[in-house]
């Protein structure tokens, strides 16, 4: 995921919280944040995941006239992402580093890279192949505010059991 504009907007980081269901005042209440140590809104932990939202072609993302990805419930026809799903993966970690406190009125932009990569053995014979992707959330002036790292894991064919 690239992102060149990411604004963090009060309304947004309010209704995230809401989303999630955490009623911390910090996240909505200018008055009340303001009296803080960080004198302002700060975002909730995991807000920045809302920012595939600024990607452009963000395959999560629904587009007018193709198909959506969908809720996962039911088969939805769209092909796999070229180099990558193969029905066989999910996303097994999600981590998030915070260098300091993400505050409403930023502007982040992100770069993205490939982390490590390790296999292991599944308990029915099978390889587990984990991949990481490192996601830093910076602001336009290049300060790194958040680094998420994204851990997927994809099961390997089954080893056929010798009888």
């Amino acid at each position: 995921m690239t992102i060149e504009r990411f604004p963090v907007e009060a309304g947004h980081i309010m209704l995230f919280a809401r989303a999630v269901a955490d009623p911390n005042p910090v996240y909505a209440d200018a008055d009340y944040a303001a009296a803080t140590e960080v004198g302002g809104i700060i975002a909730p932990p995991t807000f920045v995941s809302a920012g595939m939202q600024f990607e452009p072609e963000h395959r999560l993302r629904p587009k007018i006239g193709r198909p959506w990805f969908g809720s996962g419930r039911e088969a939805t026809g769209v092909p796999p992402v070229e180099g990558g799903e193969t029905g066989r993966g999910l996303h097994a970690e999600q981590h998030f580093e915070y260098h300091r406190p993400l505050l409403a009125g930023e502007v982040l932009t992100t770069v993205e890279r490939p982390g490590n990569t390790w296999e292991k053995q599944g308990r029915r014979g099978g390889s587990l192949q984990f991949s990481e992707m490192i996601t830093e959330y910076r602001t336009l002036a290049g300060e790194l505010v958040v680094t998420a790292r994204l851990v997927r894991v994809e099961t390997g064919q089954a080893v056929e059991q010798q009888g």
